[in-house]
């Protein structure tokens, strides 16, 4: 079979890494590693992404050729059919990438004009034969389009950079923030390094502040003439990012007659059970993407045409060429396709920790007994299990009452009545510094004053704390694994009235409470309305009565959740109890429900714990709307300073603020969180527990779901900040101010680290030579060194005249922050043991 497919197929490489192949005379031809993240307008691309799963991209260049196109699309399909259909296929149009596409490339995709003809095959480095101006755009994913090399394509809200071939000329306009700075100088390096051989030097110029850098505009007024004295106001970007949207709905595409025939199936919220494996479906993620799920036992021509099928139907709905197109097999879903169904669950998965049960269903978890004591040692445990540690801290907990706090008393911690709401407080010790939760408990029938009034304490006690506090908000019958924890199996809910202090709650001669839980860590015990319809054989119930208190044990439950039960009635009743086993009431125990009646009584079921991975998104609701930018494959790196971030782990829902992140944004941060509960096509439950964390202060059940979590990247600006003066100008502390430069590459003349004049390219002859001002100038040498001559090299290898001990000093102040995650004066704050640690850690010690 190996034999049917082309000969391209057999040098496919199934290791992890990325592959990339261009359609020339409708042949697959493949692109070199150098040449990577630069795509012609005039072809069309097969991107293949080999990692946890096998995802095969087909990129469509706005001037390639509907030939060109047709070939990539068979292409892909024989790829998929090549690695055993377990590949997801994408389609992308330029300039509308998925951001998983986008996310292969971290320094930024560059649109070329032109095609295959324009030589991208050979990546010349020692090449300065080139002029050309690039429109940079993006924060998360950088996207750079070659334009007219004039002052007329410039406006002042984006990023400019004019290749000249020896210099690299970033123009930074007064309206781009600093996070849209620091990812265009990458882009800038990466051209340096990868085209130029790293031969080709980096000057950047503050569009608000062009007098700071006379001999970079001199260049540039030489190449693109006099500046006008006016530039084009700042473009918005273009809404490529997806806005989440509830609308959708899943098809039964097929042909009858030889036409096209789309029968509708369902709506939101998808159930998985819809999926049959004998036929192929289309989900419509209206305004995002259309899907095309391909079943096992589906035929195989029905297989080969998911992709034109998928393009059929978005042309049958007029639905823009742009619109995404992912097609998939049964049991190879991406994260997106799940997503966007009520439940999904694989063959075979483990049973779960814990989830929220609804009186009256039968429902039942298997324990996994875990060791408390690794969380910190293993975040990613602590992130599973929801645990930030064994919840052996101190607690506070404090009451509304009259819109103010009022300490709970000691004896009744843990007894929450619906009609109030309470702040508690966590504490625990991690690498012997405290930390601190703050639990925002919403009973069912407080008032909306009291509500309001507990978020506004919330922010009273964060404040005294220094916004150190990580915030849960908890909804009543919805409480997070950590929270049943700390109340050691004692944790009561009474459905209604309030614990203040002489409040007449309306009595009632008869209570019934539902127990559950094996353990101190997940017992909690619920009062339910009482009769005999509220019972459930696979839980042990609390009846009181006037005369009598019944410890009722279910056929199902176990002798861990029978002793849990115990425990807590102690607590609720200090009268004797008498256990009644199911089916052994006695007359007035009935009597006390309001007569004998049908209940729950199937036999257990367990319920399996939803498997979707977790998802991070940058928030936005600027434009009136809420909007969110998934980051694929994300990183700690991914937490932009500058915004909010929304985590989704589907159990919990993390908001991260960052430190920069504007005021607006973090005031709707919450109800940004809610508006994605709410509007997830999934239907969500909207009580879904909602986690505010502040940037430096993550706990592990966060920091966990990112791989190699570094716990000082953000302590040593802490630091720093708080040994600065109260009136530092922090404008000036990232990018963009007097303090900010670009590295240089590697020099062609030794010593490797000597500034030489600046020649222009031969394509402009006329252009008189000009100095480039030093880039960074270090206290002793006055000089720098390009990081890759410096970065875990032995002492022996280091260019003559660098001191081992000191090799930071060579660096410029962007590869100085980029490798030790601060910059040079901070770096000089810090005690000498974690300089050296620092120094260790990016290999320059």
């Amino acid at each position: 079979m190996k034999d049917d497919f082309p000969d391209t197929f057999r040098n496919i490489s199934r290791k992890a890494g990325l592959q990339i192949w261009t359609i020339n005379n409708m042949k697959m031809v493949s692109v070199p590693t150098k040449a990577f993240g630069n795509f012609f307008e005039g072809d069309c691309y097969i991107v293949l992404n080999v990692a946890q799963s096998i995802d095969v991209h087909y990129w469509i260049g706005n001037s390639s050729s509907q030939d060109e196109q047709g070939a990539a699309a068979i292409y892909v399909t024989q790829l998929d059919e090549y690695l055993g259909g377990s590949p997801v296929q994408y389609r992308e149009v330029q300039g509308y990438e998925s951001p998983q596409f986008r996310s292969y490339f971290k320094s930024g995709i560059i649109y070329k004009t032109g095609g295959v003809s324009s030589g991208f095959t050979h990546v010349d480095t020692n090449s300065y034969n080139i002029l050309r101006l690039m429109h940079v755009k993006g924060k998360k994913h950088v996207t750079a389009k070659e334009v007219e090399v004039s002052w007329n394509s410039f406006n002042n809200g984006d990023i400019f950079l004019l290749d000249t071939g020896k210099l690299i000329v970033q123009w930074n306009g007064p309206q781009s923030n600093r996070t849209e700075k620091l990812k265009a100088v990458l882009l800038a390096q990466d051209i340096r390094d990868r085209e130029r051989g790293g031969r080709a030097q980096i000057g950047v110029v503050e569009g608000s502040n062009e007098r700071e850098s006379p001999e970079l505009m001199k260049i540039m007024t030489t190449v693109l003439g006099e500046k006008p004295n006016k530039l084009k106001d700042a473009i918005p970007d273009e809404k490529h990012d997806q806005m989440q949207t509830n609308s959708v709905r899943l098809y039964h595409v097929f042909e009858n007659g030889g036409n096209l025939v789309v029968q509708e199936v369902a709506t939101q919220p998808l159930t998985q059970d819809l999926l049959l494996s004998s036929d192929c479906f289309i989900v419509d993620h209206k305004g995002s993407s259309v899907m095309v799920w391909k079943g096992k036992r589906a035929s195989k021509v029905e297989r080969q045409e998911a992709m034109n099928r998928a393009l059929g139907y978005i042309k049958a709905k007029n639905y823009p060429p742009s619109t995404g197109v992912e097609v998939m097999s049964e049991g190879g879903e991406s994260a997106m396709f799940k997503h966007l169904f009520k439940s999904w669950t694989e063959k075979g998965q483990t049973k779960g920790l814990g989830s929220t049960h609804t009186v009256g269903k039968i429902a039942k978890v298997d324990q996994v007994k875990f060791d408390v004591m690794e969380l910190h040692a293993h975040p990613e445990l602590a992130a599973q299990q929801r645990m930030v540690d064994d919840a052996s801290g101190d607690v506070t907990v404090w009451r509304i009452e009259n819109l103010e706090l009022v300490e709970v008393d000691p004896k009744t911690l843990g007894q929450f009545y619906g009609g109030d709401c309470y702040l508690v407080l966590y504490t625990y010790l991690r690498s012997n510094q405290k930390q601190y939760i703050l639990y925002m408990w919403q009973g069912r029938h407080a008032t909306q004053d009291e509500i309001a009034a507990c978020a506004y304490q919330a922010v009273t006690v964060d404040s005294k704390y220094n916004g150190a506090p990580v915030q849960v908000r908890v909804v009543m019958g919805k409480e997070p694994r950590h929270f049943l924890a700390i109340f050691k199996g004692k944790f009561i809910i009474f459905e209604g009235g309030t614990g203040r202090a002489g409040a007449a709650n309306p009595e009632s001669s008869t209570r019934l409470f539902q127990v559950r839980g094996t353990n101190e860590m997940n017992t909690k015990a619920t009062e339910v309305p009482a009769r005999a319809s509220s019972l459930n054989s696979n839980d042990v119930f609390l009846l009181k009565t006037d005369r009598v208190c019944y410890l009722w044990y279910g056929k199902g439950c176990s002798g861990d959740e029978r002793v849990m039960a115990k425990t807590t009635s102690d607590v609720l009743f200090r009268q004797d109890k008498q256990v009644v086993m199911e089916g052994q009431e006695p007359a007035n125990f009935w009597v006390a429900l309001g007569g004998k009646s049908s209940y729950a009584s199937d036999k257990r079921l367990q319920k399996e714990e939803l498997i979707h991975s977790p998802r991070l998104f940058e928030c936005s609701n600027q434009t009136g709307r809420f909007r969110m930018t998934e980051v694929y494959d994300f990183a700690q790196s991914d937490l932009d300073e500058d915004d909010v971030m929304l985590l989704d782990t589907w159990e919990e829902l993390f908001l991260w603020i960052g430190k920069h992140a504007n005021k607006s944004e973090t005031t709707d941060a919450w109800k940004s969180a809610q508006e994605y509960l709410r509007s997830h096509p999934a239907g969500r439950d909207p009580d879904t527990p909602i986690i505010s964390i502040k940037q430096g202060n993550e706990p592990p059940t966060f920091t966990g779901w990112f791989d190699a979590w570094d716990p000082l990247k953000w302590k040593v600006s802490l630091i720093a900040d708080l040994s600065n003066s109260p009136n530092r100008d922090l404008s000036n502390a990232g990018i963009g101010g007097d303090g900010y430069r670009a590295p240089g590459g590697p020099m062609s003349s030794p010593p490797p680290y000597r500034t030489h004049g600046f020649e222009i390219s031969p394509k402009s002859p006329t252009i008189p030579k000009a100095k480039i001002p030093p880039f960074f100038t270090s206290v002793e040498s006055g000089k720098y060194l390009d990081p890759k001559l410096l970065v875990n090299k032995e002492a022996s290898e280091l260019p003559e005249g660098v001191d081992p001990s000191q090799r930071e000093e060579y660096l410029s102040d962007v590869d100085f922050e980029s490798l030790l995650g601060t910059n040079r004066a901070d770096f000089q704050r810090l005690p000498k043991w974690r300089q050296n640690d620092l120094k260790k850690k990016a290999g320059l010690f």
